[in-house]
């Protein structure tokens, strides 16, 4: 025996402390002790390449090895090997005193769990071994095979040994309870989930169970469409093939690689938590990154792996470390060179990908001033401008499969920006834009504009209510107004002649509608108006209309968002009855007998009124302003008012 000794440490209980609090996941172990391995051949690699040794390297690989009888894992490199020395210096020294230093500085800082351990990772193998053995041969001429051995307290023994192979084996005797880690396909799991990009072969059972290439780490020059479609699949099985992707590869000022995607965005993605793994070395380590991507881009999928990122830190230091903000920033660049160049070269790519892409684009912009900068000018939204038909045609993916399928054949991209919008129309309505949040149900009034040559953009992603307002604060002279809001005198019919007063009642039609819908709806709180509304085809405009004044449904919106609750319909908001419409125009007349006789109601009088409140239901259906109880009256009233009609129909 060589020597016998204790390890020089000065807190008794260390084993302790690393087998419960050093990694909160046990199985980190077989990723510290391959990358020990890994890096012992890099290092032969580099004393060889430097000559300080001209023996045979041979072909590097890691081989793992299962005695289940024993109940053993053992790890083996042909690298650069240790020395007695070496061994006293790296293992009984060195490795201990740098655990002590951590554990001290992050003791009772459960809150603030520590993102990786590298440096640590020998002691690791105590967290599921009750006794570790290194048994090891350096490249030196002339060195002596050494055979450690620790039970899991502080005292080793150092003796000789028979070993005639250069570099190291560990070999873990492990827990009972700790037994999963000698089934085949438990290890196998670990290769794939910690070691599959290290760059050197891991056998087990004489196969190699690592893919070892690294995309992200080649020149994207390299790497066709299908290697970058490829290696998604491979990190997200089962998911619909990303938009894009961007190719991280610099090493000044620091160092990073990496391959981002945008994936395709669904109703079930969590938006606030992180899809990117981070890597160190091409050794996984973590798939939260939140605290080095921006944050608008963690729904982003893919890998980046750096040297850079301090790892034996808590997460909330690294919030503050510089290094790791500009490496956030140089991502939050990279994305938005990489979104403007598909749009400089591939609009239609860009327009097809818009409704995934522009949750991205617009958080970013909403979140992040030099990202803002970058992109402001590719924001675009689609427009129900229609220019001549000798443009090119556009293409977008459909919502229920990923073929490609022509839209607007013949017309320019349905989407633009808010500049061209605004230089498009500033001789009809300077620095106003007219938008719609809801194509369904705000789809009349969206006609309404249209028919009247009005553009009207569709802010309806649910990221857009809150970039409303950020438009109108970048476009501080413009008016941004919803098409329910209020009705420009564009759509309104000014030029007609003035109504005649009847003179036994002494009003105007106009006047006498909207008595009929005051009675009829009997709601103090509704303000009605009567409007003619512009039109080559009344019968195709609607017969009246509900407005929400934009300031007020903004403060609603507002307070409905910070207390959490539902949006509700407000009580106070406007009923536009449109005269010109045929409908109103015989309800009117309908209702002329009933309403100047003072005594009680006739049929007629009594259908007119239903007919009003039908009008009325009709204008809010489309603002979705009933509740379930206005649905249930809303059903009834249409039974019988048509009953009512058919009654008369078959008089």
């Amino acid at each position: 025996m060589l020597e016998q000794g204790t390890i020089s440490i000065h807190t008794e209980n260390i084993f302790p402390i690393i087998k419960k609090s050093l990694y909160s996941d046990h199985q980190i172990f077989f990723r510290e002790l391959v990358s020990n391995a890994v890096d012992a051949i890099q290092k032969l690699s580099m004393v060889s390449r430097a000559g300080e040794y001209s023996g045979d390297i041979g072909e590097p690989e890691i081989v793992v090895a299962i005695d289940k009888d024993k109940k053993t894992l053992s790890i083996t490199d042909n690298g650069i090997g240790m020395t007695a020395d070496e061994i006293k210096k790296y293992i009984n020294q060195v490795a201990f005193s740098s655990a002590e230093e951590f554990i001290q500085k992050y003791k009772g800082d459960s809150n603030q769990p520590i993102i990786g351990h590298f440096g640590l990772g020998f002691y690791s193998s105590f967290m599921v071994a009750n006794q570790v053995e290194i048994d090891t041969l350096s490249y030196r001429d002339g060195a002596s095979a050494v055979h450690w051995s620790c039970d899991g307290s502080p005292n080793f023994t150092l003796e000789d040994s028979a070993r005639t192979t250069r570099g190291t084996t560990i070999t873990l005797h492990l827990m009972e309870e700790e037994l999963e880690y000698l089934e085949e396909a438990r290890v196998k799991t670990l290769v794939k989930t910690y070691c599959d990009f290290m760059s050197v072969a891991i056998k087990l059972d004489g196969e190699v169970v690592n893919k070892q290439k690294a995309p992200w780490r080649e020149s994207s020059s390299n790497l066709s469409k299908e290697d970058y479609l490829e290696f998604y699949r491979y990190l997200y099985p089962f998911q619909e093939e990303p938009l894009l992707w961007v190719h991280l590869n610099t090493d000044y000022p620091f160092i990073i690689n990496g391959i981002l995607y945008f994936p395709k965005l669904r109703p079930d993605v969590d938006v606030t938590k992180g899809q990117i793994k981070l890597f160190c070395n091409q050794v996984f380590v973590s798939d939260n990154v939140e605290e080095i991507i921006p944050q608008f881009l963690l729904p982003m999928r893919g890998v980046v792996d750096s040297t850079d990122i301090p790892l034996n830190v808590s997460r909330s230091s690294l919030q503050g470390d510089r290094t790791v903000k500009k490496i956030g920033d140089y991502i939050a660049k990279k994305v938005g060179d990489r979104l403007k160049e598909l749009y400089r070269d591939n609009r239609e790519q860009y327009v097809g990908a818009w409704k995934d892409l522009g949750t991205f684009v617009k958080f970013g912009a909403l979140n992040d001033e030099k990202f803002k900068k970058q992109v402001e000018d590719i924001i675009v939204f689609r427009t129900t401008y229609q220019p001549s038909q000798d443009t090119p045609t556009v293409q977008v993916q459909t919502d229920d499969s990923d073929a490609w399928q022509d839209v607007n054949a013949g017309a320019k991209l349905p989407y633009t920006n808010i500049k061209e919008y605004l230089e498009r129309n500033k001789e009809r309505h300077e620095n106003r834009v007219f938008y719609c949040t809801e194509e369904a149900s705000q789809a009349a009034y969206v006609e309404l504009h249209k028919s009247q040559g009005l553009e009207v953009l569709y802010m309806d992603s649910f990221i857009d209510t809150h970039f409303i307002n950020f438009l109108e604060r970048e476009y501080n002279d413009v008016k941004f107004t919803r098409v329910d809001s209020e009705l420009d005198n564009t759509l309104l019919d000014k030029e007609k002649p003035a109504e005649i007063v009847d003179p036994t009642t002494n009003k105007t039609k106009s006047e006498v509608i909207k008595e009929l819908f005051e009675k009829a709806i009997n709601k103090p709180k509704l303000n009605i108006r009567t409007e003619s509304l512009k039109s080559d085809n009344p019968q195709g405009t609607p017969p009246a209309m509900v407005l929400l004044p934009e300031i007020l449904r903004r403060l609603r919106e507002m307070n409905a968002m910070m207390q959490q609750q539902a949006v509700e319909f407000p009580d106070e908001h406007v009923l536009v009855v449109n005269t010109a419409h045929p409908l109103i125009q015989n309800l009117a007349t309908l209702s002329q007998g009933s309403i100047i006789q003072g005594g009680g109601e006739s049929p007629t009088g009594n259908l007119a009124n239903m007919i009003c409140q039908h009008v009325y239901d009709l204008a809010l259906m489309s603002q979705k302003g009933f509740d379930a109880e206005g649905m249930k009256s809303f059903v009834e009233r249409s039974n019988d008012v048509l009953t009512k009609l058919t009654e008369q129909a078959t008089k």
